[in-house]
């Protein structure tokens, strides 16, 4: 007989390994079993965060599925920002954009991009940290790494820039440096090229709660500079083009 799965139970345990800094096998997880289990217990999780900032990430499932997870903590790098340093910790260079308008679940006709692109208020550069308490990450099973909040573990929203970057970002020179070092020098590179391609998604999943995708939320769009572990605390300074964002990771 199988046993019930407990989202709270699972939430419970991955918000104990967030705290302590610690990460374990998928294996010794009770796995969730399909999107609804995993979004439960990924609530429960937020909710055991305190998490209230109405900010985002966006991606998609290994079988195309668009999903999800809040973004905490969350800072703003005008407030000189610093994020907690942990072991295994990585960092991307991202977009954000935050809607003007809703953007409400309709059936039918699809929203289009620029459709998406018109209910974007402001563009940002910002900067996503990332560390699971699944030590594959989504490697093994992506549900248990979605239920783990997709693995974010902060964001640092950084200086508002022009809109049209959601159309030019790919291909613009990125360079970021940390403690010192380079860790990233080349093109901005999105994996799906376009770097709305996964919130058009989303805002074309019929089954997103209906309080998704509202005016005032803020969304960020996936990696330009891949997911890079910070061995260390220290300074991060990333350079878009001209346009510069700089914070801190710090151990606790």
């Amino acid at each position: 007989m199988t046993e019930t799965f407990d989202p709270r139970g699972l939430a419970s345990r991955l918000h104990s390994l967030h705290q302590a800094g610690r990460q374990e096998e998928t294996g010794t997880f009770a796995l969730p079993a399909d999107l609804h289990q995993a979004m439960e217990a990924q609530n429960f999780l937020a909710a055991a965060d305190g998490i209230s900032s109405n900010a985002w990430k966006v991606t998609v499932s290994p079988q195309g599925q668009a999903v999800t997870a809040p973004l905490h903590p969350y800072v703003e790098a005008v407030s000189g920002a610093s994020i907690p340093w942990y072991p295994g910790l990585k960092f991307e260079t991202e977009i954000a954009v935050r809607l003007g308008k809703d953007l409400p679940v309709r059936s039918g006709i699809a929203y289009s991009r620029a459709e998406v692109v018109e209910a974007i208020s402001a563009v940002y550069l910002g900067a996503e940290l990332l560390v699971s308490a699944v030590k594959e990450s989504g490697g093994v099973s992506f549900l248990l790494f979605l239920a783990d909040r997709l693995g974010n573990s902060g964001y640092v929203l950084g200086p508002k820039v022009d809109k049209s970057l959601v159309d030019t970002a790919a291909g613009t020179p990125l360079k970021v440096t940390h403690a010192g070092r380079t860790i990233y020098d080349g093109p901005a590179q999105h994996p799906k090229g376009d770097v709305l391609t996964w919130l058009v998604d989303y805002a074309n999943d019929g089954l997103r709660p209906q309080t998704s995708l509202n005016a005032g939320a803020l969304i960020t769009t996936g990696t330009l500079s891949g997911a890079i572990e910070l061995t260390e605390p220290g300074e991060i300074d990333v350079l878009l083009g001209d346009i510069e964002l700089r914070f801190s990771v710090s151990k606790t």
